[in-house]
């Protein structure tokens, strides 16, 4: 496994944010992190850098993001979805004229943002697919975007060596790491400049809010990302951030439990003969598994597996009662979808397992029992 994040290292960030707000409480201080919900501060005089305007200055916001750096260790600005950190991201280091490589295995939103209104900009913009990104002329492009596992497809790229080549050229790596999570994977140390993320997956882990950050040692790109939200107005609710603050105390535990689980599962599920096929990087055959255990600590809660058709994948979900048939993934529940509905470039009858926090022998047994009935 990888030594960008040992268990000690792990364990140490999570009983370090078991207590990061208690630590700089007061007397009488609430435990708990209040909700502000004020748009304006009392501000006489000159501002002098104080709180003034709800779309600049909230504390919930400030007590995220205070928690947020702990875990990436690098300073975080938070965003109301995963999608408007990618797009902060992408603005803050882009402009008329650059190149920008994206994978087109990804996730599709990404490839139609980049499409749909990067390339309107005057940006040019290259797909290549995960498993090919360090074949590219990376010294040829200003910003490269990577997704390490892919999603949906479950493949790999070695984030250190890309983003070496990248800088070398005077670019800039972005890597999306809502699959792993900081306590799965950290790019930053790999060599990353910029990690963006979706927390409304496994960070919430309750499947009851949106929310996203992105994360950067570079001071200006950093003041760039927070003038993006700034001036866009791409401002979180502070209940979200109170709900995704709450979330992230129990992150390493439910992460934990999640991929050990999936680890459990994934071997038995490749032995069944309804599975043509399946991803996980945890398993040895898998084609990712040698880079895997190079740059993850963990290997991750989701699996891939592909079934028949559109029918099988379908009656496979529907007849699991501990599946819940939903987009999305990292919850406490299990949950899997047929991505081929969303046009994903994958078969018909692949199947995205995000598994949550059951018991592992309960959740194998529902769904292996659901298999065995597709087959009758």
């Amino acid at each position: 496994m990888s030594d960008q994040n040992t268990p000690d290292e792990m364990h140490q960030r999570a009983a370090g944010l078991l207590h990061l707000r208690g630590q700089g409480l007061a007397k009488g201080d609430p435990m708990a992190l209040p909700i502000t919900t004020s748009s304006m501060f009392h501000l006489p005089g000159d501002p002098d850098g104080a709180p003034g305007y709800g779309r600049v200055d909230n504390p919930t916001w400030e007590a995220l993001e205070h928690a947020l750096a702990l875990l990436e260790d690098a300073e975080c600005v938070a965003f109301p979805s995963g999608m408007a950190a990618i797009s902060a991201a992408l603005f803050a280091t882009l402009k008329t004229g650059d190149r920008l490589l994206i994978p087109s295995d990804g996730y599709y939103v990404t490839r139609a943002l980049g499409a749909e209104f990067l390339a309107g900009l005057g940006v040019e913009i290259t797909e290549r697919p995960t498993t090919e990104m360090a074949e590219a002329d990376l010294h040829s492009f200003d910003v490269v975007l990577l997704e390490s596992p892919s999603n949906p497809g479950l493949d790999l790229c070695d984030i250190a060596r890309i983003s070496k080549s990248v800088r070398a050229g005077g670019g800039v790596t972005i890597v999306d790491n809502t699959t792993m999570t900081p306590f799965g994977q950290r790019p930053l140390d790999l060599g990353a400049d910029i990690v963006v993320a979706s927390d409304t997956k496994a960070p919430g882990g309750h499947s009851d809010l949106l929310m996203g950050h992105v994360a950067t040692r570079d001071e200006k790109l950093l003041a760039r990302m927070r003038d993006w939200r700034k001036m866009s107005g791409a401002i979180v609710s502070p209940h979200a951030a109170w709900a995704l603050h709450r979330g992230l105390e129990t992150l390493e535990l439910r992460f934990t439990r999640m991929c050990d689980s999936a680890g459990w599962l994934a071997p038995r599920l490749a032995a069944h003969p309804a599975v043509m096929s399946l991803r996980y990087p945890g398993l040895p055959k898998d084609p990712s598994y040698d880079l895997a255990r190079q740059q993850m600590s963990h290997m991750g809660f989701l699996i891939g597996l592909t079934l028949a058709d559109k029918e099988t994948a379908e009656r496979f979900i529907e007849g699991c009662p501990l599946l819940r048939p939903a987009t999305s993934f990292g919850g406490v529940h299990s949950s899997a979808e047929r991505r081929k509905r969303w046009g994903d470039e994958v078969a018909d009858g692949f199947v995205r397992l995000s598994v949550g926090c059951e018991p592992k022998q309960v959740l194998a047994a529902e769904i292996l029992a659901s298999l065995d009935r597709i087959q009758r």
